[in-house]
């Protein structure tokens, strides 16, 4: 049984939930969200063509992808930057001091939901694209 559809709409509640996150100023929240929507997408896009994806690292699972997916370089470019907040958006010892809350406000949700979207808009289309799965 083939899950990429469930895995495709979790990542698109995971970034409704960035953007809720965001909106109501909880920014390392809302980062964090923004780099689970990526992961489940690009995870779900793996399975739509019949692979298995592992990992957390959301620019190592685009680059894994199969050749003929061919994924713009600057989007994993950007999946560098949403991987970044997969840990220290959640814990206080990610950071010298303060908690996460601390270290993250609007301009770094802002980049988190834009670049989440880049790739969940990118997995839609290759998924729409693509009848392997």
């Amino acid at each position: 049984m083939n899950r990429a559809q469930d895995w495709f709409r979790q990542a698109e509640i995971d970034l409704e939930e960035a953007e809720a996150a965001r909106h109501a100023e909880r920014h390392e929240w809302a980062c964090f969200a923004a780099q689970q929507a990526a992961e489940k997408a690009v995870k779900a896009l793996h399975m739509h063509l019949g692979q298995e994806a592992w990992g957390r690292v959301v620019a190592r699972l685009l680059r894994e992808l199969p050749e003929t997916v061919r994924v713009p370089p600057d989007l994993i470019e950007k999946a560098k930057v949403l991987d970044n907040f997969y840990i220290p958006t959640r814990y206080p010892n990610s950071h010298p001091e303060g908690s996460p809350h601390d270290h993250y406000g609007p301009l770094q949700s802002e980049e988190a939901i834009r670049y989440a979207r880049e790739i969940v808009d990118f997995v839609r289309a290759q998924m729409a694209g693509s009848r392997d799965g």
